[in-house]
């Protein structure tokens, strides 16, 4: 199985947050002479304090996964070229989803939602999931974190005033994406022949533990199939945005730079 070279980047948003989050990494790439793209998801092209503002918003509480998978896609097909997916949380598992579709060059799932059928008990995913779930709550009705919950799920272990300056990301949700993360609409063909895939995970990640995402990439099975893992000691939720996402950032570059596939 063969696919396009390319040095173009697709960042995929994760939930729960702008993607304003990928500023700072579509500058770090572009000087290295990468194409770089970050959309908004539908809905979410707006300043996250509007987006707070429209809270709760039912047009965001209506989309789901399967409809953000296409999403993507529908933004591959028009480019000239397949890129090369970089998704976080969420974003990871559509990137995922989208190298099953042979859809890109190579892909980078950093702190990713796992797909269907590998789960943990670890109290901390429980409790950092529960409110985005939205059990007994509308799903009309968008889910937004508080400032509580962001400390406990994204930004634990930073001080408090990097919190709060991360927190001007986060954003209303659809608790319907978050569930269908559970759903057939998030299953994987681990055995299926795929592109390079590069899975990362932070040992400080309470929302999505580094078991999960080690147990994620122990999935794939294909031998003729490149697939990595990489953990960083450290890294929360916020890995996007915490101090010193430089490093994370080069190991993705580096490894890219590694595993490009041609025609």
């Amino acid at each position: 199985m063969m696919y396009n070279d390319s040095k173009n980047i697709l960042f995929i948003t994760g939930a729960f947050i702008s993607n304003s989050c990928w500023d700072e990494w579509k500058v770090f790439f572009e000087k290295k002479g990468y194409t770089t793209h970050a959309p908004a998801w539908p809905y979410k092209d707006a300043p996250a304090e509007v987006l707070r503002a429209r809270h709760p918003d039912a047009e965001v509480a209506s989309v789901r996964l399967h409809q953000l998978v296409a999403y993507y896609e529908h933004i591959i097909r028009s480019m000239p070229r397949k890129p090369v997916l970089v998704g976080h949380s969420i974003g990871g598992l559509i990137a995922q989803l989208l190298l099953q579709k042979e859809m890109a060059t190579a892909a980078v799932a950093i702190h990713s939602v796992p797909p269907r059928g590998i789960f943990t008990f670890k109290p901390s995913f429980l409790i950092a999931g529960w409110g985005p779930l939205g059990f007994f709550t509308s799903t009309r009705k968008t889910f937004m974190m508080s400032f509580r919950q962001w400390q406990y799920g994204f930004t634990n272990g930073m001080p408090e005033a990097w919190q709060e300056k991360g927190y001007c990301w986060a954003i209303p949700e659809s608790k319907l994406v978050v569930r269908d993360t559970v759903s057939a609409a998030a299953t994987v063909d681990f055995h299926k022949p795929h592109a390079p895939l590069l899975l990362i995970a932070g040992s400080a990640d309470r929302s999505i533990p580094a078991s999960l995402n080690y147990a994620n990439y122990q999935k794939y099975t294909d031998k003729n199939s490149v697939t990595d893992y990489k953990e960083f000691e450290g890294r929360n939720h916020f890995v996007l945005g915490q101090p010193g996402w430089q490093e994370v950032a080069m190991q993705v570059m580096s490894w890219i730079e590694n595993n490009k596939t041609e025609n």
